[in-house]
């Protein structure tokens, strides 16, 4: 059996997992992100990867997920938001801890191959992966293959600009579709209600132990399964950008299919419904051309462990048992 590591690194934690050449985790740890600190990331992912090999001798290589831009050959982080990561050569330093091969991805596009190979974008050619988390991010499969871009740093659709001159983003400009769009946007239009009309949003602060601070995404997805008009108002509204946003990337991509992962998804439904109006609405050519479908990722929070761990398989060409690689990386 062909075993790889992967590793999701995130701002506040450090998930790896031991993956099979079907996409199962086999065992996983977590350890806290010392994010202000890279040497010590560095020996926490090292920690985690050990750990996991010395229980599984078979791992061959591993993956590292992350947030940020990774360059073009896979190996140093250019910049990452939730990390202190500055041009940082991550695959160097890791690979010379663990003694294995090592790839580094962008976390959109590890969780958008996870979902290409195991998850909502089995047998689709051209998929756009939209993760609607704290902020947005994303990747694109086309003809199977992952693109990067030029220099390793493309689908950052969480960054194109819907307002001019809009809230402010943490990547420093004002306007950007994850303002408008993802759960932090769910969070901020909840709490903005409950502050300027609690009357109406009378079950979000009963949720949010009655201050519109309180109010998180959970609660308001609660309010929203309960028929509460007040958390179905916040995600109409967080849906027409979603739909919107959508439909751009749809006139200027063509997808067959756009798969929306991120905590946001779970609210299913409640969600997807207005997005897709949202979407047929401002869809160019409407009318007079297919549409994308627009389903919910299934591979949840594991998409990004188990595609940074087929990315490293598939790239360091590492022999799968009973099937053979979709399309290039």
């Amino acid at each position: 059996m062909a075993l790889t590591i992967g590793v999701d690194v995130g701002g506040t934690k450090v998930a790896a997992g031991v993956v099979d050449d079907r996409g199962t985790i086999l065992e996983k740890v977590r350890r806290p992100t010392p994010s202000t600190n890279p040497k010590e990331t560095a020996e926490v992912i090292a920690e985690v990867v050990d750990l996991l090999k010395g229980k599984f001798e078979e791992v061959s290589a591993v993956g590292l997920g992350t947030a940020g831009f990774v360059d073009e050959t896979r190996s140093t982080v250019l910049f990452a938001p939730n990390l202190a990561w500055r041009d940082e050569p991550i695959k160097e330093k890791v690979e010379s801890r663990v003694g294995l091969p090592v790839v580094v991805e962008n976390d959109g596009n590890a969780t958008a191959w996870g979902e290409a190979r195991f998850g909502a974008g089995r047998g689709e050619n051209f998929i756009v992966l939209v993760a609607l988390g704290t902020g947005i991010g994303g990747g694109i499969i086309i003809n199977g293959e992952l693109y990067r871009g030029q220099f390793g740093i493309g689908a950052e659709m969480g960054h194109f600009r819907v307002v001019p001159d809009g809230r402010r983003c943490g990547c420093g400009n004002r306007g950007c579709w994850e303002q408008y769009a993802s759960g932090n946007a769910l969070v901020h239009e909840a709490r903005d209600l409950a502050r300027v009309a609690p009357a109406m949003a009378g079950r979000l602060l009963e949720l949010g132990d009655g201050r519109p601070e309180g109010i998180s995404g959970p609660e308001v997805t609660q309010a929203a399964r309960e028929g509460d008009k007040a958390a179905l108002e916040c995600f109409r509204t967080v849906a027409h950008w979603a739909g919107q946003g959508l439909a751009d990337l749809s006139a200027i991509l063509d997808p067959g299919a756009f798969i929306i992962g991120g905590g946001l998804s779970d609210a299913g439904d409640l969600l997807l419904d207005p997005v897709r109006v949202a979407f047929e609405d401002a869809l160019t050519g409407r009318g007079h051309r297919p549409l994308p479908d627009i389903r919910i990722a299934e591979l949840g929070s594991a998409a990004g462990i188990v595609g940074a761990a087929d990315l490293a398989r598939s790239i360091n060409a590492i022999p799968a048992q009973g099937y053979s690689p979709s399309g290039s990386v």
